[in-house]
């Protein structure tokens, strides 16, 4: 009994240790390297670059206010804008404000535009080759949403027949592009008097055609 008791006491025997691994060494692969290190150039150049890029700002002039089509532009119209632009982006620098000051838009001029030498003009509609002809638009051929000044339309001879000094005859069915420069109220008929100006040799027979109530107009896309 007391040597049943003695062998159950014995330590247990301790579990065999591993053998030691030897250690993996780390395979070096040089064009990694080189590789990390021209990221690294090439990305700090780009840096440079976009830091110096950022610092070459020009004061130009800018848009404060909306200006119609075919007005003149006035001091509280300009603003000066510190930016930075492409070369080939044609903006006015701000020494050239009191040059546009009295200038015309040749177009809707929209607030926070950047002035380009292609937007004023020096003198108004009509300009030389140009004509301006007057027409008188019902409600029924006036666009719902109505017309503003520098709207490129197409002045359509509706049809009909017109008067001449032989008689009565077809119309010509006259297509005539043209520009919007001023749009007058609408009077007690329901009657708006809009101004366009268009080449001078389709000048006349535009103007026939409205003084017999044969014009309507079709707005083109912007630049058409």
């Amino acid at each position: 009994m007391p040597s049943l008791l003695r062998s159950s006491r014995q330590p247990a025997e301790a579990p065999e240790r591993p053998a030691d691994l030897a250690p993996v060494r780390a395979r070096r692969r040089p064009w990694l390297i080189a590789t990390g290190a021209l990221l690294a150039s090439v990305g700090a150049l780009a840096v440079v670059w976009l830091v110096g890029a950022a610092g070459q700002r020009t004061d130009v002039l800018v848009l404060r206010q909306e200006v119609a089509y075919g007005e003149p532009i006035e001091v509280s119209d300009l603003g000066i804008a510190r930016v930075s632009v492409d070369p080939g982006v044609a903006v006015l620098p701000a020494a050239e404000r009191d040059l546009i000051v009295g200038q015309v838009a040749t177009t809707r001029l929209l607030p926070g535009t950047l002035v380009t030498a292609d937007m004023v003009a020096a003198s108004g509609e009509p300009t030389a080759g140009r004509v301006l002809v007057p027409i008188a638009v019902p409600a029924e051929r006036m666009p719902a949403g109505g017309l503003r000044a520098g709207d490129r339309i197409l002045a359509v001879d509706a049809g009909g027949t017109t008067e001449t000094a032989t008689g009565s005859g077809p119309s010509s069915g006259l297509q005539v592009p043209a520009a919007v420069v001023r749009v007058g109220a609408v009077d007690v008929n329901g009657v708006t008097v809009v101004d366009v100006t268009t080449n001078a040799a389709s000048g006349p027979q535009l103007a026939i055609a409205a003084a017999n109530g044969r014009v309507a107009i079709v707005v083109q896309p912007s630049g058409g």
